[in-house]
C-alpha cells in the first residue's frame, strides 16, 4: 500500500461524522443540524432518538425521512437523495444536504381563546355577544409536509411560531362550528364536552393538511355578559314556576318589606298603607278576607266567579296559519321554541294578527312578568 493510500484511508476515517440532535429545551419543535457548508461524510452515523424524526432536504426538494434508530449514510440508505444528487459513483466523497430534525412528542396544554366577543343569533334573545376559551393538545405526524408547508429554512422553530398560526385557525374554525350549531345559548356553557369534541372534529382536516395531529381539544368555559345571565336565569326559573303562585309569592315578599320599613311615623304610616293594599291584594289572590274587614264565613261572602270563557289562538309558523290552541298549549310550543317572540298571533276581537311580544296576555311567556310600581297613600 502506498503512502497516499494511507493518507485516503486516516482522511476517510476522520472524516466519518455522527449527525444528532440532543434537545436541551421544551418548546423547540424544528432543529436544523448545523454543518460546514452542509457537508456530510461518507458512512457518517445518524441517530434519531425516540420523539424525533430526521428530514433531508437536498437543494430545496424533501429528499428522505427517518424514523427513530441508527443508520449508516451511504447510498444503501440514502437511494432518493442519491437519486436527486445523480451521482454515479455513490458517496466516495462528501456530500451536501440539510437535516432537520423534527421534535414528534406531545405538546400539551397549549391555550387558546377568543380575543374580541363574537356574535350569535338566538331565537329568544336576539343577538348576544360571548367569548371562550380553552387549551388543546398536538403533534407533528407528518414532518416532511410540515417542514415543506410551514418550517421552510426557519433553522430553530418553536411552538411558538406555530401557536400564533394555530390559535388563528381554532379560533375561525370554532365560530363556525357554533354559529351553524344554532343551540339555545345557555346550552353553549352547559355542553362543553360534546362541542369540544365537535369542534375537534371539524378542526381536524386543516391541522392535517400541514403535517400535524389535533390530539385533543377542550373549551373550558364559554361566557356571556352578565345581563344576559340574569335575563336567562329568570326566564328559566319563569318556565318552570306557576304564575299565580309567584304572584302570591312577590306580594308576601313586599308586605314584609313594607312592615320592615324604619323610616319615622310617616315612613311607619307609608308602609302600614302599602301593607294594607298589598293585604288586600293578596287577600284576593289567596281567596280569603282582606285585613280590617270582619271575618266571614267564605260561602256567605263571595259568589261564584263566573265560568272562564275558553280563549283560543292562531299562530303562523313558516307562513303557515296553525291552531287554535289554548292559552296553556300556546305557552308550551314558546317554551319548545316551535314559536318565538316575533311569531304572528291572532285571536277573536282582534283586527289584525300581531306578534306575541305585543299582545298583553302573551308577554308574560317573555319573563318580562314585572307588578306595577305599588301604590302611594
Amino acid at each position: 500500500m502506498s503512502i497516499f493510500d494511507e493518507i485516503k484511508k486516516k482522511l476517510s476515517n476522520e472524516f466519518i461524522d455522527i449527525v444528532e440532535w440532543l434537545d436541551a429545551s421544551n418548546d423547540t419543535i424544528v432543529h436544523r443540524f448545523e454543518r460546514y457548508q452542509n457537508e456530510i461524510k461518507n458512512n457518517a452515523q445518524l441517530i434519531v432518538r425516540e420523539g424525533q424524526m430526521a428530514v433531508f432536504v437536498n437543494e430545496g426538494q424533501l429528499a428522505d425521512v427517518f424514523k427513530p434508530g441508527t443508520y449508516t449514510l451511504n447510498t444503501k440508505n440514502l437511494p432518493i437523495l442519491t437519486t436527486l444528487k445523480g451521482w454515479k459513483y455513490g458517496f466516495d466523497s462528501p456530500f451536501k444536504a440539510e437535516v432537520y430534525f423534527v421534535n414528534t412528542r406531545l405538546f400539551t396544554d397549549e391555550k387558546w381563546g377568543t380575543k374580541n366577543p363574537f356574535m350569535l343569533s338566538d331565537d329568544r334573545f336576539g343577538l348576544v355577544e360571548i367569548r371562550a376559551f380553552g387549551t388543546y393538545s398536538f403533534r407533528i405526524n407528518d414532518p416532511g409536509k410540515f417542514i415543506v408547508d410551514v418550517v421552510g429554512t426557519d433553522g430553530n422553530f418553536t411552538n411558538f411560531e406555530i401557536n400564533e398560526h394555530l390559535k388563528s385557525l381554532i379560533v375561525t374554525r370554532f365560530t363556525d362550528t357554533v354559529g351553524e350549531a344554532n343551540l339555545p345559548i345557555e346550552l353553549y356553557a352547559a355542553n362543553t364536552s360534546e362541542l369540544s369534541e365537535t369542534c375537534q372534529e371539524v378542526m381536524q382536516p386543516e391541522f392535517n393538511r400541514v403535517g400535524i395531529e389535533l390530539e385533543k381539544f377542550y373549551i373550558e368555559n364559554v361566557s356571556m355578559p352578565e345581563e344576559l345571565k340574569k335575563e336567562i336565569f329568570e326566564y328559566s326559573r319563569l318556565d318552570k314556576l306557576d304564575m299565580s303562585k309567584l304572584a302570591q309569592f312577590k306580594a308576601a315578599k313586599a308586605m314584609e318589606a313594607a312592615a320592615k320599613n324604619e323610616g319615622g311615623t310617616a315612613g311607619a304610616g307609608m308602609g302600614m298603607g302599602m301593607g294594607f293594599v298589598l293585604a288586600q291584594q293578596m287577600g284576593g289572590l289567596m281567596g280569603g278576607q282582606a285585613i280590617g274587614q270582619p271575618t266571614q264565613p267564605q260561602q256567605a261572602s263571595m259568589a261564584p266567579p263566573p265560568v272562564p270563557v275558553q280563549v283560543n289562538y292562531y299562530y303562523a309558523v313558516n307562513g303557515q296559519q296553525m291552531g287554535p290552541v289554548s292559552f296553556e298549549r300556546l305557552k308550551e310550543l314558546f317554551a319548545s321554541r316551535t314559536i318565538n317572540r316575533d311569531s304572528l298571533i291572532w285571536k277573536q276581537g282582534m283586527a289584525n294578527w300581531s306578534a306575541l311580544k305585543d299582545i298583553e296576555e302573551l308577554k308574560s311567556f317573555l319573563g318580562g312578568n314585572t307588578p306595577p310600581p305599588l301604590p302611594t297613600v
